[in-house]
């Protein structure tokens, strides 16, 4: 909760300097000083309004714009309705797009977003940008889409497009793949080197009636600066004509890095051999094959998704490569060539080229020599690099004349140079091959050879030998080592389908012997993943090879990345386990990340930070449950100039397959203390369940300073609206079985917790459910599982969230023979908790989401259409007059002495007849309570205190009247120890007695929490409540920070009351708000069919002890109480705490009011106590019976309560090493 009031505040801050924070340009520069990625003013205002402002104060970053303070110079160009506009998510239409912004995670935050009903045509929806100047080569652009709606289960997608506008044409520099799920997904776009002034802009596509919704947020500009020129000397690096230092190896290579053209000046670079295509081959020889290597352009090969749209010399759509598509050739292996004439090295020989990687995981593209017939691979890229150019560098330390050599090659891994099989008896030169798979694309361009490599003339051109070494398999099929194909689909599957294993050895797994097997290096960057042996030097503490850091040839600043091949499917227990070391500052990492193909998103899984020293261990990352195909991506990030090193070694995939049941998995029961016994994260989830102790949320279940499982939808990143917790497939069950609980539903905005029954074979049920806050406060639940026969089955516990603010958390869950017996509980949302009608057509459980049901338009668990509850028609058709239909409870064993019997029901306007409710004992019933009408079209609370000493039933009984329409409904049935309190008074340390807050989603549903007074981080409140005086006491609470801007408010509601003419309430209440807040209020407002009406308020900072409000209440109609709080038009920090809430009717409050003056906090108390104990003896007398009577309360208080806060183990179930041990059941236990 601190944490989102620091957010809150930050926004605020943001808003309130937004007047200075939007200056633009105080400096006058000139325009080509403006938005050029360089600060030029001393506060960086020249940068602002540039489709990025000078940095985001949320994120930390420069030049970016995250929406909070404006649209940062976007501007909508649509021609049509279909258009964009800045926005924000919203709770009350959740689940019909975003629901939070990507910047801060909450609704609280804004994006721009398109908006249009779906038309009957295609429509496109355009962004433009301000425009930008001088984009240095290593520019990086990212940006956080969303894309949802009806639209994404049509055949034809929408597609969100970023392309750049700049001399006379538009050129499209990234492009939505087509498959991805909803959430927030990341787009990377390189627009090279622009000398000139350009323009950026976003689009969106939808096709006819369409009705995808998309939000775009977070755009960011890294690298897009060119170096400030400096006065240092430039070591081992040349200097550039503007002053900055520039790598030797990186002048004459195709790439303005200077960003003067100072190192592409073409007499510095005449004696280098360069090809860009634009004027044929350049002595380059193409094999007359199929596949073939094809000069072409992007105006010729269209807008397709893997294909170049730009070439790399001009930066332009008319510019010419290389390239080789996917055809049924490539397919079955086909491989395209491109040869050089006879090479011989004089000093030093290297080839620079730029390669284009897109549309396909199994791309490749290798560079060899061949001397003597035999070919040497020097370089290999294999996957999809994304839809840029990207700088490849080879050295040639070859004392022979050679051919250079290039192949596009169907699968390959990441190696060091190895010798191939020998070929037909040719000359010596370079080849640079390659196979295109699937949908993609393979291009290159710009092929520089450095002066030392000479170009030998030679009498005949070299015919290529034939290619001996393709692959004997058909389409869609691989190779085993031991002979025969397979089918692709079963390589990577964690299961050995080749009779030598071999389709499960080139996957990702590594061992110090084997070598970095299936790893692909897919850096574009200046840094690279490569195989490093134990004979090379190094600072690691591994040995063998291993995957490592090293300098890579790539023009990006972008951190090093490897991925396995296609892997899957895999079981839930699936795990890659690394050994890893690394040595950096902080700004360096490790990761690993999960991309998931089906479904379009990539997850986290697992992450390191550099911290100054070595830095070594072990780990194992959870990858879970998963279809084909999904690979797993490796990331790391050093600074190589400052000695920092990285890598991997031994990994391997573990219990990975599906049939793999790990030990344990049996293991339903568990306190969580040694670990997560039979339960795991569903992988698929979009926030976490996690295991830990405390968590800012208040102890654990079992023994008060142990584990727990929490899921927090307000942690940074959690984004999206659910988290599983499941188990794995359980043996059959013959008998039904009880699954009992302890959970904590906490936060004003918190949602849901399911617990899920999945058959084999079948869809899920919800078998209990809870919705909304229920405090800080262990709970417990329980539900039958049902035999399940012959079939297999699962359990899950499903977190979904409504807002951004709250927790949940489970412990000390336990599997037992036998039904559960009858809920304590029931909110009728999962079903209808074994209350049994008399007849099939009389009581029946319902919602109203169609609205034309007969029944109440909303239940009162969640407030709306879609909330269950149970109904009986009492129109004559139905239930003629006189006329009985009953709903008979299970039965209930008495806990305690006395027991409260409460629950929510509502009858219709007229004459619906009479709701009348029975007990029942060993046969015999007790009318307890009759309802023949009602003044308002509400929900109202009925409660009866049961004594009995055996088990007895709840009968409700609805007697018709002969009228022609009507109905009687039932909801949210409690029972509790102890005795009801009179309606609308509550001490709070049983439950919440009725009051609630409204669960209006256009309120934001900011629910009040109900909490002791043990400090919890997110959950500030008094130590001591005021009923005992003690920290084990309860109230409710509610922390105005996360209220905001805009003068919001939270309400505190009471039951519906009748008509009163002179009646009183009595409250205490606690404000601890800072002095120098005078701006947040507490409100009683008495609300009724008439209107509001404020009969109490108290503002601004008062005493931080309790403090006593008395308040008249007259009403000439049935009204509602409501503590209501507001801090008007800013936010502040603060808690307001209510406790001990009197209502009483038919006396006068004013004979009391000077007994309810504010009190002073305990420790002042105290002291007069200690003081009037000198006085006289006849005051140490009543304050010895006082203390009597003080204690005697003390003990009560620290007796079993229905659900105590304080740590209580496991009632009857012992957990002794993650085992279950059942004792023998109490006869009147703690909890049913």
């Amino acid at each position: 909760m601190a944490e989102q009031a620091v957010l809150i505040l930050l926004l605020l801050a943001s808003t309130v300097l937004c007047a200075e924070s939007l200056v633009v340009n105080s400096c006058s520069s000139v325009a080509e000083q403006l938005c050029n990625f360089v600060c030029d003013c001393s506060n960086c205002s020249d940068e602002n309004q540039c489709g990025y402002l000078r940095g985001s104060a949320v994120l930390g970053t420069p030049f970016t714009c995250d929406f909070e303070e404006g649209d940062c110079g976007w501007q909508d160009v649509s021609t049509s309705v279909f258009r964009w506009v800045r926005g924000r998510a919203s709770l009350a239409t959740w689940g019909t797009g975003p629901h939070s912004d990507h910047t801060v995670g909450t609704d609280l935050g804004w994006f721009m977003m398109t908006v249009s009903p779906p038309a009957k045509t295609k429509a496109t929806a355009w962004l433009r940008s301000p425009v930008m100047w001088d984009a240095a080569a290593t520019c990086e652009i990212r940006a956080w889409y969303h894309l949802s709606g009806s639209g994404l289960t049509q055949l034809e997608q929408p597609v969100l497009r970023l392309a750049m506008a700049h001399g006379d044409e538009v050129v499209e520099l990234w492009q939505s793949p087509e498959r991805g799920g909803e959430g927030w997904h990341q787009l990377v776009a390189y627009p090279g080197r622009i000398a000139e002034q350009f323009q950026l802009i976003f689009s969106l596509t939808q096709p006819p009636a369409c009705g995808a919704e998309l939000a775009l947020d977070d755009i960011i500009f890294r690298n897009c600066g060119l170096q400030e020129p400096g006065q240092q000397v430039c070591v081992e690096e040349n200097r550039c004509r503007r002053g900055s230092c520039l790598a030797q190896h990186r002048f004459c290579d195709g790439t303005d890095d200077c960003g003067d053209g100072s190192d592409e000046d073409t007499e510095q670079c005449k004696s280098f051999r360069h090809c860009s295509f634009e004027e044929g081959l350049c002595s380059w020889e193409v094999e007359v094959a199929q596949p073939m290597w094809e000069r072409n352009t992007s105006l010729n090969l269209g807008t397709g998704y893997g294909i170049p749209t730009r070439d790399h010399s001009s930066n332009s759509r008319a510019g010419f490569f290389l390239h080789v598509g996917s055809t049924s050739a490539t397919g079955a292996g086909g491989t395209a060539r491109l040869s050089s004439s006879t090479l011989k090295v004089n000093k030093s020989c290297s080839l620079v080229l730029y390669c284009h990687l897109h549309g396909s995981t199994t791309n490749s593209l290798s560079i060899s020599y061949v001397i003597n017939s035999t070919k040497h691979l020097m370089r290999e890229r294999t996957g999809d690099l994304g839809n840029c150019w990207v700088r490849e560098r080879v050295d040639f330390n070859v004392t022979e004349s050679f051919k250079v050599a290039g192949a596009v090659l169907g699968q390959g891994v990441l190696g060091r140079a190895q010798g191939y099989p020998q070929y037909a008896p040719m000359g010596p030169g370079v080849l640079i091959e390659g196979v295109a798979s699937g949908a993609g694309t393979v291009a290159i361009d710009d092929l520089f050879l450095s002066p030392g490599c000479v170009w030998e003339q030679e009498e005949a051109s070299i015919t290529l030998p034939s290619q001996a070494g393709a692959s004997p398999c058909a389409a869609g099929e691989v190779p085993c080592d031991s002979g025969g194909c397979i089918d692709a689909e079963l390589a990577c599957d964690f299961a050995e389908t080749c009779a030598d294993g071999s389709d499960e050895k080139r996957c990702g797994a590594t061992t110090s012997e084997a070598g970095a097997e299936g790893w692909h290096d897919v850096s574009v960057g200046q840094l690279r993943w490569a195989v490093q042996g134990a004979a090379e030097p190094t600072n690691t503490v591994l040995t063998g090879d291993f995957l490592v850091i090293q300098a890579g040839e790539g023009q990006m600043v972008a951190p090093a990345k490897a991925r396995t091949p296609l892997l899957g499917p895999s079981g839930p227990a699936c795990a890659m386990e690394m050994s890893y070391h690394i040595h950096s500052g902080p700004q360096g990492f490790l990761a690993v990340s999960v991309t998931d193909h089906s479904t379009g998103t990539k997850h986290l899984a697992w992450h390191t930070q550099g911290h100054d020293s070595m830095a070594r261990g072990h780990v194992h990352v959870p990858l879970g449950e998963r279809t084909r195909p999904f690979q797993v991506e490796l990331l790391g990030l050093v600074d190589l100039q400052d000695s920092a090193t990285a890598g991997i070694d031994n990994v391997t995939f573990v219990q990975c397959h599906p049939d793999v049941v790990p030990p344990g998995a049996a293991e339903l029961s568990c306190n969580f203390e040694k670990g997560m016994c039979g339960w795991y994260q569903d992988p698929s989830s979009d926030f976490q369940w996690v295991r830990g102790t405390g968590q800012g949320q208040g102890p654990d279940h079992t023994t008060g300073s142990g584990y727990f499982m929490a899921a927090d939808p307000s942690a940074l990143w959690s984004h999206g609206q659910r988290a599983q917790l499941v188990t794995y497939w359980q043996e059959p069950m013959a008998t039904s079985h009880c699954l009992s609980f302890w959970y904590r539903l906490a936060g004003p905005q918190i949602g849901t917790l399911n617990l899920k029954l999945r058959l084999q074979g079948e869809e899920e049920t919800v078998l209990w459910t809870q919705r909304g806050t229920q405090g800080s406060i262990w709970h417990r639940g329980r539900a039958t599982l049902p035999a399940t026969g012959q079939q297999q089955y699962r359990v899950a516990f499903e977190a979904l969230r409504d807002g951004f603010l709250g927790d949940m958390a489970l412990d000390d869950v336990a599997l037992t023979v036998g039904s559960c017996g009858a809920d304590l509980s029931c909110s009728f949302e999962a079903d209808a908790c074994g209350l049994a009608a008399s007849d099939q057509h009389s009581w029946l459980r319902q919602s109203n989401g169609t609205g034309t049901t007969a029944g109440p338009p909303v239940d009162h668990t969640t407030g709306t259409a879609t909330g269950h509850y149970m109904v009986v028609s009492t129109g004559r058709a139905s239930l003629p007059a006189g006329h009985v239909a009953t709903l008979t409870s299970q039965p209930y064993q008495p806990s305690a002495p006395a027991q409260c019997l409460a629950f929510w029901y509502q009858l219709s306007a007229g004459t619906p007849g009479s709701l009348d409710v029975f007990v029942e004992q060993s046969g015999v019933r007790r009318k307890v309570m009759s309802v023949r009408a009602m003044e308002a079209d509400a929900w109202h609370r009925g409660h009866v205190t049961v004594q009995m000493d055996e088990d007895w039933q709840v009968i409700f009984e609805a007697v018709g009247a002969g009228s022609d329409h009507g109905y009687m409904a039932l909801d949210d049935l409690h029972v509790s120890d102890g005795v009801c309190p009179e309606p609308a008074s509550c001490d709070f340390e049983q439950d919440m007695c009725g009051w609630s807050s409204p669960a209006d989603p256009r309120l934001h549903s900011f629910a009040w929490g109900w909490k002791n007074g043990i400090p919890l981080a997110k959950y500030p409140g008094p130590e001591q409540d005021h009923t005992l005086g003690t920290s084990n006491g309860r109230y409710v609470h509610f922390d105005t920070a996360v209220l905001g801007t805009g003068g919001t408010t939270a309400q505190l509601e009471s039951q519906h009351l009748p008509a009163a003419a002179d009646a009183c309430l009595r409250f205490w209440y606690h404000m601890d708000i800072p002095e120098h807040l005078a701006c947040g209020e507490l409100r009683v407002v008495l609300q009724s069919v008439a209107g509001q009406r404020t009969v109490w308020s108290v503002a601004g900072h008062q005493s931080r002890g309790w403090s006593g409000g008395v308040v008249p209440v007259q009403s000439p109609s049935e009204f509602q109480i409501v503590f209501e709080i507001t801090t008007w038009t800013w936010p502040m920090e603060g808690t307001v705490a209510l406790d001990d809430i009197v209502y009483s009717t038919g006396g006068s409050c004013h004979s009391r009011l000077d007994m309810l003056v504010e009190e002073k906090p305990s420790g002042s108390f105290v002291a007069e106590v200690v003081l009037s104990l000198l006085l006289a003896i006849v005051i140490l007398a009543l304050v010895a019976t006082g203390s009597w009577y003080w204690l005697k309360r003390r003990v009560l208080a620290s007796g079993p309560t229905a659900e105590s806060n304080a740590p209580q183990g496991f009632d009857n179930i012992t957990f002794r090493d993650d085992k279950v041990i059942i004792s023998p059941m109490p006869k009147d236990g703690d909890e049913n």
